[in-house]
């Protein structure tokens, strides 16, 4: 079972280009703290997946969004809701502010971050009062 400290390893193993996110903070990552924001690691991860894409910089997105699916299939329930709430949702903003249509994105996730992407959707369209895996 993957729980939330061991989260950034996994992405930053699947995506080694995304360390520089915290080279500016002057914070480490992997550092196992407690209060760790995993939610603002989360957004700074999916900004730098979308501008990866947008450079066509394409070389580490299958193992990244990999690992976003192991988050969703082998994680704890609060890394499993961290996988959808931080990092699909976060997906689905950056790429909206980037311009980057929403197909981009999809084409490289996994079954089930795709369900839950979906429901993202449903949820966000009105359609769904709470966020559910679609089919």
């Amino acid at each position: 079972m993957i729980t939330a400290d061991e989260v950034m390893r996994l992405l930053l193993v699947a995506a080694p280009s995304s360390a520089g996110i915290w080279d500016e903070s002057g914070s480490d990552p992997t550092d196992d703290v407690e209060d760790r924001l995993h939610y603002v690691d989360a957004s700074a991860f999916a900004r730098h997946l979308v501008g990866q894409l947008q450079a066509g910089a394409t070389g580490e997105l299958s193992a990244a969004f990999d690992a976003i699916e192991r988050l969703h299939l082998e994680g704890d329930d609060g890394v499993r809701e961290l996988a959808t709430i931080g990092y699909l949702e976060g997906l689905q903003s950056a790429a909206s502010r980037a311009g980057v249509e929403a197909s981009e994105i999809e084409a490289y996730l996994g079954p089930e971050s795709l369900r839950w992407w979906r429901g993202l959707d449903v949820f966000w369209s009105g359609g769904a009062p709470v966020v559910r895996p679609q089919d």
